[in-house]
């Protein structure tokens, strides 16, 4: 089973939950329907220029610290960059972060911790991002 949705970003960097949207997406498959399943499923983003990543969702001052990390690791601009675009740093802040997460389900639930949170990671905004959901197994 194969679920998406659009997110749009507002700045060059923005970290967008998406916890909702997922969680919304496995509650309208049969899996979370009269009987409750267990498994898996992986969040992707088709981009080259976002990321998916899952980390804490109770206070917004740690996705601005990963930001801030990033930007300190891959400056935006730098002399030895050759793409063209002048978007190197999206690209690689992408790889970094990586474009998809597996999650397991269990009862029609997410199984996250306490304080986690799924981001969709934007890195060369704003734009709308695309997000794939699919179960697994």
């Amino acid at each position: 089973m194969t679920g998406e949705f659009y997110v749009q970003t507002k700045s060059r960097t923005d970290f967008v939950e998406i916890t909702g949207q997922v969680q919304d997406f496995l509650n309208n498959t049969k899996v979370s329907g009269d009987f409750k399943a267990d498994g898996a499923l992986v969040v992707f983003t088709p981009h080259t220029t976002a990321g998916v990543t899952i980390n804490e969702n109770a206070d917004p001052s740690v996705v601005l610290d990963m930001a801030h990390a990033l930007d300190l690791m891959v400056p935006w601009s730098h002399p030895a960059y050759a793409h063209s675009e002048g978007n190197s740093a999206a690209h690689m802040k992408s790889t970094l972060v990586g474009c998809s997460e597996m999650v397991f389900f269990g009862d029609g639930r997410l199984e996250l911790g306490k304080w986690q949170g799924i981001f969709l990671c934007e890195f060369d905004g704003p734009r709308t991002r695309h997000v794939r959901v699919r179960i697994i197994g």
